[in-house]
């Protein structure tokens, strides 16, 4: 359920790479969560030097010309240990599939009541349940 949008910077990544992006977030749903692999919602917005603004130093990272901002739609429901879980795996993976340093993740989760999801036809499908996931 979670819905990614990786806000990277243009031309700084090859499509290989934003592919790896793109699963690695995914995969951290699934390894941090339990969330199943189809489960699978990612945007990946490329934004040039007038549209993405980054401190290199704040909170004492080091962050290159690769740093980027991943916003995360996620159930209102979810505790703050998920959130740190889900936290960790994406730096990780990031990391590790993507090539991606940690000091170049920045991460915002935005919690959504499940109701104001629909996964389409225009049905809140988790309107009265929680996902088991």
């Amino acid at each position: 359920m979670p819905v990614f949008n990786a806000h990277i910077p243009k031309g700084k990544f090859t499509r290989e790479r934003k592919i790896a992006i793109g699963n690695a977030l995914n995969q951290s749903l699934v390894q941090a969560l339990n969330i199943p692999p189809g489960d699978r919602f990612v945007m990946i917005s490329e934004h040039g030097d007038d549209e993405l603004f980054i401190d290199p130093t704040f909170m004492g990272m080091e962050r290159s010309a690769e740093a980027m901002i991943v916003t995360v739609l996620i159930g209102a429901h979810r505790p703050a240990e998920d959130k740190k879980l889900l936290m960790a795996a994406i730096t990780r993976l990031l990391e590790q599939d993507a090539g991606v340093s940690p000091d170049d993740v920045f991460i915002a989760f935005i919690p959504v009541p499940n109701e104001n999801f629909s996964f389409g036809r225009g049905i809140a499908q988790l309107m009265d349940i929680a996902p088991k996931w």
